[in-house]
């Protein structure tokens, strides 16, 4: 398989039960425990900045975005980010990230969090939020949540519990 073979798109409704797959396989049921996951029980993620790999019609790769609030700011939220065993290390997940900041980007949103490995995000902007006031709905460690900020200072406002932006009153 080459890179050129491979084509990124909008996630649809019907590559979830292949994304539950992947995901299944790369996390195992520990992320039903995970903050990330109580995040994204409120509600839904975007469609629209959520992206997939496809090796002809196989599905190997998805990256997904959330809307959530931190406190009264607006935020997105991503992932998981998945990829198949067999297709790890050959560009795919920082096809998907690139395209879906890209994508975000163009979308107006100023913000991005994720909670992840700060050596491997880092080269796409992404930086430590330790000297900010961000809570999130379980434990995690403070190391690994990283914001990527579109817009200059949009980590500034942030302040306050994380929640899916359906669960804002």
């Amino acid at each position: 398989m080459s890179l050129l073979d491979i084509t990124y798109m909008c996630e649809l409704a019907a590559h979830d039960s292949e994304i539950e797959k992947l995901n299944a396989e790369a996390f195992g049921p520990a992320r039903y425990t995970r903050a990330a996951y109580f995040i994204r029980q409120g509600g839904p993620h975007d469609l629209s900045l959520s992206f997939v790999a496809l090796a002809g019609k196989s599905l190997i790769g998805s990256l997904r975005m959330t809307p959530i609030a931190i406190g009264s700011s607006r935020a997105l939220l991503l992932g998981p980010i998945v990829v198949c065993p067999d297709c790890k290390n050959t560009g795919v997940g920082s096809k998907l990230i690139k395209t879906a900041l890209d994508s975000a980007k163009k979308a107006g949103h100023q913000l991005i969090i994720l909670i992840g490995d700060e050596p491997y995000y880092r080269r796409f902007g992404f930086k430590k939020t330790l000297s900010h006031k961000i809570l999130m709905p379980a434990p995690v460690n403070p190391q690994r949540l990283l914001a990527y900020e579109v817009t200059e200072n949009a980590l500034q406002g942030a302040v306050g519990l994380v929640r899916h932006v359906n669960c804002v009153k």
